[in-house]
């Protein structure tokens, strides 16, 4: 039911803070960027600080995320693009030691290659592989692979071959935290297009990997989020026993999400795009059901609403304001939060 809305006296009354949790604008603004311009939003409006905690679901920006949640430090390597060039990438390495978090989208990722020059037939994961590799160089007993994001669909075949010929796991264990819960064999056809695959493209791609998954030591085909990043995902687990773990969730449960939420007044999520994905595992919808649940009133800012109403309902989003800009977020924090509806 949505709750009343509370006159200026009362908002101001209040002393708890709004919860502002945002997802990266991809390609656009920063998770961090977002929180903070609705932030300055809300006190502009005159409300307490809010209590601000950008968010990921294991796409980009989850490796800011979590280092800005856990502790820890940035390092980089020399790695291959997708299409072969070299560049350099960075990782995290978390602040008591013995993990790392890599994501795909520094070495594999689908921005780094110009739309004109787009080819997920060609786009590999050899430099995923490396920069797995090279947290290992650094210590990492545990390492975090955020899958979103990336340019490939080989089925993780490069990360492998990359990962052998810097001498295998050497003992370390992989996480690997998926934006998306498509399986293996279904990553072609939902994700090849958007990577430049056309319709005979897609048939030769997931051609490809049923010969990788009828090779490999583990099948695959089927399972839940194993489609991640072209497959990646489902090839790390294949070969080499990786875990699987919904990257929304873990993300979560890292910045402790669930005490905040119950602390707070309301909660304002964001994204770039809302729409029909928003509802399928990523962290949108993810924290708008738990706000849901904990009687905690939500409201969307995003950089375009292309959700219908029936999907508002299944997540009861209380308002939704698009905004673009870091000067159009502050704006729309503002008058939200004039509106008495926070």
């Amino acid at each position: 039911m949505t709750p009343p809305i509370q006159s200026p006296e009362h908002a101001a009354a209040d002393r708890r803070p709004v919860l502002v949790a945002p997802d990266a604008f991809k390609g656009t603004l920063r998770a961090s960027e977002v929180a903070a311009a609705i932030g300055r939003g809300l006190e502009r409006a005159g409300l307490v600080a809010p209590d601000l905690m950008p968010v990921a679901d294991g796409g980009e920006g989850t490796l800011e995320v979590l280092l800005l949640a856990l502790g820890g430090e940035t390092a980089a390597a020399p790695v291959h693009g997708p299409l072969g060039d070299p560049r350099t990438a960075g990782f995290g390495l978390l602040e008591h030691g013995g993990a790392a978090i890599v994501e795909v989208a520094a070495a594999s990722g689908l921005t780094l290659v110009p739309e004109s020059l787009r080819d997920a037939e060609a786009a590999s994961t050899h430099g995923t592989g490396e920069l797995i590799a090279a947290a290992i160089d650094a210590g990492a007993e545990v390492v975090l692979v955020a899958a979103g994001g990336s340019a490939t669909t080989d089925g993780g075949a490069g990360a492998l071959e990359a990962i052998a010929e810097r001498g295998g796991l050497r003992g370390a264990r992989l996480v690997v935290l998926c934006d998306v819960r498509t399986p293996f064999d279904r990553a072609p056809a939902v994700f090849g297009p958007q990577k430049g695959a056309d319709p005979d493209a897609v048939q030769r791609l997931e051609e490809r990997l049923v010969r990788l998954a009828d090779a490999w030591e583990r099948d695959p085909r089927g399972v839940p989020l194993s489609g991640a990043a072209g497959g990646l995902a489902g090839g790390l687990w294949a070969q080499l026993g990786a875990e699987l773990v919904p990257g929304a969730r873990f993300i979560l449960d890292a910045v402790g999400a669930r005490p905040r939420m119950l602390a707070a007044r309301a909660l304002i999520v964001g994204e770039g795009r809302l729409d029909e994905t928003s509802l399928q595992g990523k962290i949108v919808g993810e924290l708008a059901t738990d706000a849901r649940q904990s009687g905690v009133p939500c409201h969307a800012v995003v950089g375009e609403d292309a959700l219908d109403l029936f999907g508002r309902r299944i997540i009861d989003l209380q308002t939704v304001v698009e905004a673009g800009t870091l000067a159009a977020l502050e704006d729309a924090a503002a008058e939200l939060a004039a509106s008495g509806v926070l």
